[in-house]
């Protein structure tokens, strides 16, 4: 007679599976600290509404994720605690600037999850991701709703457009010198925008942290973040402004003075590691990839290159302070001699 084990054989995942839910867990255990704390300082009923929604299924993401990592036998991350987050603290961030913030955090799980569902195999774990990019979207439009709602949505440049269609005829359309100018294309005005809005709202977030931050030398990491930013603004505004397309910005991103940081420094840290380092990779890439002249691609690949060198730094300072966690590794196949 058989003997059947008692637990039901289940699937070992697969490497990038369990990086694909370790790095989700990282994710929404942060999320969840700014969450809860935007649901205690935001006033506006449409914004609360708004971060409720995303609190609660940061809840229900993590409670999913920690089965996983149990019935697969992987080690759970720490990730971020109610340690990260003082609830003491006053209200940092205006209700705009929060909003702000919760559509940026969308705009990141749009990327995530979408890229996690493609490497999946385990119909668990893309059950997971399904459902996460099935929420991001909802939760995305109602997000842009209300921006447009309360008027502050950043709308990209209305320009007028060659309505004839033509097919490249020369390398010069790859170049851009004054005997051989031709007009920024839609991708291209849509790829420079989309880094420029980016960059802006950075930067705020940055001066942000760099008021909050409780040591001088991430003070400084973040000053030096905001030079960066403010660089990269400089040479897409210099784009725009040859070729007199106009470029809307907000004002509303409002910084309250507070006496105590609502965040720790590891959860700040973190965030500019990942939303806005890793993200920002990502969007450049794309601009790099789309983008036909030449001069585009010097100043895109000048402003990544700058990017990845404070990407960089921000890795050694987790290091430096203990904060980086290791993602599981596998077991050393190296024959000993």
């Amino acid at each position: 007679m058989c003997a059947f084990p008692s637990r039901k054989h289940v699937k070992d995942l697969s490497p990038t599976e369990v990086s694909n839910i370790w790095s989700s867990y990282l994710k929404n255990s942060m999320e969840h600290q700014f969450f809860r704390y935007f649901f205690m300082t935001a006033d506006d009923k449409e914004t609360k509404q708004i971060i409720k929604k995303m609190l609660l299924h940061s809840q229900k993401n993590m409670k999913q994720l920690k089965k996983t990592f149990s019935d697969y036998k992987v080690t759970l991350p720490i990730g971020f605690t109610e340690k990260d987050m003082n609830v003491h603290a006053g209200k940092l961030f205006g209700d705009s600037f929060i909003l702000y913030f919760c559509q940026d955090i969308t705009l990141l799980s749009m990327t995530t999850y979408s890229s996690a569902l493609s490497d999946c195999e385990n119909t668990d774990v893309r059950d997971h991701f399904q459902k996460c990019m099935q929420f991001t979207c909802e939760i995305q439009n109602d997000i842009v709703k209300v921006l447009v709602r309360k008027s502050l949505y950043i709308e990209s440049p209305q320009v007028a457009l060659d309505s004839k269609v033509e097919f490249v005829e020369s390398k010069t359309y790859l170049t851009e010198r004054l005997s051989e100018h031709r007009p920024l294309n839609v991708a291209e005005i849509a790829n420079l925008t989309r880094i420029t809005h980016r960059a802006q709202f950075s930067k705020m977030v940055m001066t942000a942290f760099g008021q909050t931050a409780s040591t001088k030398e991430l003070k400084k990491h973040f000053r030096k973040g905001q030079e960066g930013l403010q660089y990269a603004i400089d040479q897409l505004n210099e784009i725009f402004t040859k070729e007199n397309i106009p470029v809307a910005a907000s004002g509303h991103y409002k910084i309250n003075p507070v006496q105590t940081s609502p965040f720790s420094d590891k959860l700040m840290l973190f965030f500019v590691n990942t939303c806005l380092g890793m993200y920002c990779f990502v969007m450049i890439t794309q601009a790099l990839n789309s983008s036909l002249r030449t001069d585009l691609f010097i100043k895109l690949s000048k402003v990544s290159l700058g990017f990845r060198k404070y990407y960089g730094e921000g890795l050694f300072l987790m290091i430096e302070n203990q904060w980086l966690e290791e993602p599981p590794q596998a077991v050393d196949r190296k024959v000993s001699t």
